[in-house]
């Protein structure tokens, strides 16, 4: 069986969608479904330095490139830091290739590469499934509000119900299709998370690199340094913490990049104003050896964002033994509540301050909860499972047979 992955960038610099396809389409590889990948070289401020229109091996997957729209430069933006990323030769592949695979699978909403491969795949009577990736929450639609309404009126709500399935990875998220007017079958599959090799004394290390003191709790903001994340409210926490409490013992690891400099000097400057010059460190972007450096070498993972589907960070933390604390909004929380595996908590800076206060001053709960969330990420986010089940689903998309009952969720639950 043969199975096309459209996704605007796999980027490292795009984040956890780059993660999921590449892990995705390794473990579907290890079943045996042959997996390839069609994309553009889009490197957010610049492009990959790949062979284009031609098939290459990237990362250990096929993958093909594309130019995106404007050469060096991102395409037609559609709000925040993402971009359309139109590109003509891309549409010729897909009217031509499409037919040679069994499923498309299309990653994100509201870009050109993934709706153009639907529509495409209807044209030509190919079944297709949708990953909304989040994009579908109400704090999602939000954001350019007008664009996104008009391009679902026109495109995405008939793209999303002409889907032989739309993926979700919580029950949250597909609330959230529902409630957008989608009748096609939901497929609830959370993602998936690698274990990484054992660091010893990666505590240790953490503090020498960042010059951190040996027996300070360290708290971790992974992710992308963007207002939709909210890393402002975990400073704007731990400076009310210190400011009343001069002694409080922490220091914050932000390890991440800003889309827009402008937010990054922010960040940098609502630091200094709230006394916290020693307490943070920018870290920047980390991948590989350095990743799982700051995951095994923290004390805490902290994500009081506006709004995620599954958030993949979260997870990688869990895995790594950290416990975690996150907003409602990120829609695995009520997995992490059921497990113990950290705290809930409203997006409010008096709420955020107790509670980081609470567990950074306990290293018995925090052990407690981060030995509960590697249990949680090792026996529910396991690639080779979500893989399995994911394959399992293909076939039956393949053969234009309904969905398996155990993986489809029924409208009257949602």
């Amino acid at each position: 069986m043969k199975v096309l992955h459209v996704i605007p960038s796999i980027a490292a610099v795009r984040g956890g969608p780059t993660q999921v396809v590449l892990n995705l389409g390794r473990a579907l590889r290890d079943r045996g479904v042959e997996v390839e990948i069609a994309t553009t070289n889009d490197s957010g401020a610049t492009v990959l330095d790949v062979p284009l229109q031609q098939r290459c091996e990237y990362r250990g997957l096929p993958v093909w490139f594309f130019p995106r729209f404007g050469g060096e430069q991102p395409g037609v933006s559609l709000g925040g830091d993402r971009s359309f990323l139109f590109s003509a030769p891309w549409t010729r592949w897909l009217w031509q290739n499409l037919r040679h695979y069994d499923v498309l699978d299309h990653h994100y909403l509201f870009s050109y590469g993934p709706t153009c491969a639907g529509a495409i795949a209807r044209w030509q009577g190919i079944p297709y499934t949708v990953r909304t990736m989040g994009q579908l929450s109400p704090w999602a639609l939000a954001q350019s509000r007008r664009k996104k309404q008009l391009y679902s009126r026109l495109i995405e709500r008939r793209n999303l119900n002409r889907a032989a399935a739309v993926h979700c990875t919580s029950d949250g998220e597909a609330q959230d299709v529902r409630n957008f007017g989608v009748s096609a079958p939901t497929l609830v599959l959370p993602l998936g998370v690698q274990v990484g090799a054992t660091i010893p004394d990666a505590g240790q290390q953490l503090r020498q690199r960042y010059g951190i003191a040996p027996t300070r709790p360290i708290l971790l903001f992974l992710s992308r340094l963007h207002y939709k994340k909210r890393p402002e409210l975990l400073i704007e926490a731990l400076g009310r913490w210190r400011s009343q409490q001069p002694e409080a013992d922490f220091h914050l690891l932000l390890a991440g990049t800003a889309a827009a400099a402008e937010y990054e000097a922010q960040l940098r400057q609502q630091v200094q104003d709230c006394g916290l010059g020693d307490r943070v460190t920018f870290a920047g972007f980390v991948t590989g050896a350095d990743k799982e450096l700051v995951l095994q070498g923290s004390d805490l993972f902290a994500l009081p964002s506006y709004a995620e589907n599954f958030a993949i960070a979260v997870a990688e933390a869990m895995v790594a033994g950290l416990p975690v604390v996150v907003t409602p909004a990120v829609q695995i929380a009520p997995a992490i509540v059921a497990a113990q595996a950290g705290l809930v908590v409203p997006g409010e800076a008096a709420a955020w301050q107790a509670a980081l206060a609470s567990l950074l001053t306990d290293a018995s709960q925090r052990q407690h909860f981060g030995a509960n969330g590697r249990q949680l990420a090792t026996e529910r986010y396991s690639w080779p499972v979500i893989a399995a089940q994911l394959t399992t689903a293909y076939m039956a998309i393949a053969a234009r047979q309904p969905l398996p009952t155990g993986n489809l969720v029924p409208q009257s639950s949602l």
